[in-house]
């Protein structure tokens, strides 16, 4: 589904991603794993056309689009839930679903959107009880179900989530897991950015490692749970007394 070759991406002059290449299957979670700094959110950027990339191609469904912008890659099927949430504060619930929608409209497929609401209720019952609530007083895993909500709404074949958990209650984080487990058993694909590296790798089929712009490793998550290198960097002292 989606194929990455030899990417170089960064900002200005600032070369951050250096010689990426990966690949995403179909129904698959894949799990981008690494620290502060290390080029996650550049990368998801670069992909979702934010970023122009210096070289490398970036090939979605047989099309390349690494020339492409922003909006044309959401029509294709390719949605970003920004790191952050990002709602649109000001903005009712419903009303920031409706904006994520606005492919749909232009595809003419307005009798759609409607559906496709309903649809984000029954994944988040708790939107459609604040479904006329201003975004901006949602508290943090409220919006961040509203960011996924919002990404869900142009049907993308392929979700990217960046840091989803960042900054949330253990009990909310673990909802979001979850949820991100389900849209893979619903049929979409997630490519999935996290410092959660433990978390992240427990829902994952496969991962990859990045440091300081490059990948380092790639595996099974089975693999990279069992990594004493991963274990060390990413998983926490007590990792292996806690798995066993």
């Amino acid at each position: 589904m989606l194929k990455i070759r030899n990417l170089e991406s960064g900002y200005g002059k600032l070369r951050i991603l250096k010689s990426i290449s990966l690949h995403v299957k179909y129904g698959e979670i894949v799990t981008i794993i690494g620290g502060n700094g290390a080029g996650k959110s550049t990368l998801l950027k670069t992909i979702s056309g934010i970023i122009k990339p210096f070289d490398g191609d970036i090939i979605f469904n047989d099309q390349k689009i690494t020339a492409l912008s922003p909006d044309k890659i959401v029509a294709l099927g390719c949605s970003q839930v920004p790191e952050g949430r990002q709602v649109f504060s000001p903005l009712t619930v419903y009303e920031n679903l409706l904006l994520g929608g606005y492919t749909l409209f232009k595809k003419r497929k307005k009798p759609l959107i409607e559906d496709e609401i309903n649809n984000i209720y029954n994944l988040f019952p708790r939107l459609k009880e604040r479904k006329n609530q201003l975004a901006g007083t949602l508290s943090g895993g409220e919006q961040q179900m509203l960011a996924i909500g919002r990404a869900l709404m142009s049907q993308p074949e392929i979700v990217m989530m960046d840091e989803p958990s960042m900054g949330l209650a253990p009990l909310i984080v673990k909802d979001i897991f979850q949820i991100t487990m389900k849209l893979r058993d619903q049929g979409k694909t997630v490519l999935l950015v996290e410092q959660n590296a433990k978390q992240a790798l427990k829902i994952a089929d496969r991962g990859y490692v990045l440091e300081t712009g490059t990948l380092i490793l790639e595996g099974t998550s089975k693999e990279l749970l069992a990594n004493k290198d991963i274990q060390r960097a990413y998983l926490g002292k007590d990792y292996k007394l806690i798995a066993q």
